[in-house]
């Protein structure tokens, strides 16, 4: 009877030390900006893997709603998630800028450019003359490209504008519904590759660096991140050990990533490729994951001022720091 009582306390208090330390574990929302994808894998390898556990930290993914996730993190609903640079500077300027900050770039470069098929010229930018460019009819975006083909010396006038409805890169440029599209070559450039489209890509970047800026990007609430530092590093720190981890140990990481998000899997050599890319791209030439360039960072905000291409003036610094990062 001894020893069966000694053991009910003993399990008894392995059962309040858990539920105590089940207590001490922060909930934190984290959006996406897309459904799951290679963008989102170290979020997913840091859960798996316990980091945000071990940082006292429970953090739950969810799906972004209809007007995004900067909506979402600028309301507190969720505390952190993805944006981009070039979207952010509508949210960050007018009258009533949303309270986001990002706090970590997820990859070092922009990995975004202009894919074609290959051996129709439009292997450079002047090369979209003449030919069926989808656009989504965003005035950054239709700026961008007019940037790029007239920076090679190409008439932008010349480019045929398609409303695009791309939903399918690779079913669009075999169809030959649209001669080119904007995508982020780590997942439908490699697509094409997967299906045997011989393509023809440039980087907005390679052309001018000014388009070098942060895409994507993971965000805060602001009033989160005044009220909650400590857990707010924490959250950032444990996000890079897991873009470490990712970068260190792709096809690990891809499956991690499947077996969070199983409607991948069935299409698994396109995340092992795809998490390949980007594994490469989340550090690349940095010092660590995570740090964004200030100068890189107000260059492209400079350009967006000077072509009037936000309300009103943006702060060329507005809208980042590194100083969460360990």
């Amino acid at each position: 009877m001894k020893r069966m009582l000694s053991l009910i306390l003993a399990l008894l208090l392995a059962l309040a030390l858990g539920t105590a330390g089940l207590a001490e574990s922060t909930p934190v929302t984290f959006v996406l900006d897309w459904t799951p994808n290679t963008n989102h894998t170290g979020i997913y390898v840091a859960i798996a893997k316990g980091y945000f556990a071990e940082a006292g930290l429970d953090v739950t993914v969810v799906q972004p709603p209809d007007d995004g996730a900067e909506v979402l993190v600028a309301s507190g609903q969720a505390q952190f998630g993805v944006s981009f640079q070039d979207t952010m500077a509508d949210a960050l300027s007018g009258e009533s800028p949303l309270p986001i900050t990002a706090v970590a770039a997820v990859v070092q470069h922009n990995t975004s450019g202009i894919v074609s098929r290959k051996g129709e010229g439009m292997d450079r930018p002047s090369g979209l003359e003449g030919h069926k460019y989808a656009t989504w009819e965003w005035p950054v975006e239709q700026a961008t490209v007019k940037q790029v083909v007239e920076a090679d010396g190409g008439d932008f006038s010349k480019v045929e504008l398609i409303p695009s409805t791309v939903t399918d890169e690779v079913s669009a440029l075999q169809s030959k519904s649209v001669d080119a599209i904007w995508i982020f070559y780590g997942w439908a450039g490699i697509a094409c590759e997967q299906a045997g489209l011989d393509i023809d890509y440039f980087a907005f970047s390679d052309i001018d660096p000014v388009f070098d800026y942060y895409t994507p990007v993971i965000i805060g609430c602001d009033a989160y991140l005044a009220d909650h530092p400590d857990e707010a590093k924490a959250f950032v720190a444990a996000a890079q050990k897991g873009y470490t981890y990712a970068a260190e140990h792709p096809e690990e990481a891809a499956d991690i990533l499947m077996e969070a998000a199983p409607e991948l899997a069935s299409n698994k050599e396109l995340i092992y490729a795809s998490q390949q890319y980007l594994s490469a791209a989340y550090i690349a030439d940095a010092e660590k994951w995570g740090v964004m360039d200030p100068a890189r960072w107000s260059a492209f905000y400079t350009w967006l001022n000077d072509n009037g291409l936000v309300t009103g003036t943006l702060d060329p610094n507005a809208g980042f720091t590194n100083d969460l990062l360990p």
